[in-house]
């Protein structure tokens, strides 16, 4: 299993992090490593070597056929099932990491980085380019969204993506986070929604 993210695909993002509205002149894709899936309600352990850890809330995309050099109009054949997933960013180490034009891959691709929820089939949605999400931390909404905003739409990053990788079934992708990112704590409660469906839910420790 391929696990593809996006950087910076939501401008009020790129603005909270970077202090501009811009969008990049293609997507900005990364990947990360298996052991970075955390699904089945199991519990987030915070290392505790690597700084602040900060909750990124996004929609992430099941991909179900295998295709390479996909047209962006035949995208939508190769996905089948969204769900909400939190990309925890080591935000100390990342600035780092920029800062000596290094890959992000120590501070995005650590082991319980990719939390996952529960898939729901497309055909539930209306529209994958609609669908409003957010983020409880302790019952209190920290973080919101809608696919709307996206600077690159899921089908334009899947056929971007594959110019470069294989996909096959069951790899998954990230689709970047909209404004809001903040820090997680130790017995913090997560609880992740699609609409008013919740689909992700796990403590820290």
């Amino acid at each position: 299993m391929k696990i593809f993210a996006v950087g910076m695909n939501y401008l009020e993002h790129n603005k909270e992090l970077h202090g501009s509205l811009f969008k990049p002149e293609e997507p900005v894709i990364f990947t990360k490593a298996d052991s970075a899936v955390l699904k089945d309600h199991k519990p987030f352990f915070i290392p505790d070597h690597m700084g602040r850890i900060d909750y990124e809330t996004e929609i992430v995309v099941r991909i179900s056929k295998l295709g390479k050099n996909i047209s962006e109009r035949f995208a939508h054949r190769y996905y089948d099932a969204v769900t909400v997933g939190i990309d925890f960013t080591a935000r100390e180490l990342q600035k780092k990491l920029r800062a000596g034009g290094k890959p992000w891959d120590l501070c995005k691709g650590f082991d319980g980085s990719a939390a996952l929820g529960e898939w729901v089939s497309l055909d539930k949605f209306r529209d994958i380019q609609a669908l409003h999400f957010h983020l409880d931390i302790n019952g209190n909404t920290v973080q919101e969204g809608c696919t709307s905003d996206m600077l690159y739409r899921v089908d334009q990053l899947i056929a971007y993506i594959s110019q470069y990788f294989t996909l096959k079934t069951g790899d998954i992708l990230y689709t970047g986070t909209p404004a809001g990112v903040g820090p997680v704590h130790i017995d913090d409660h997560l609880e992740g929604y699609i609409e008013d469906r919740k689909v992700l839910e796990f403590n820290c420790k």
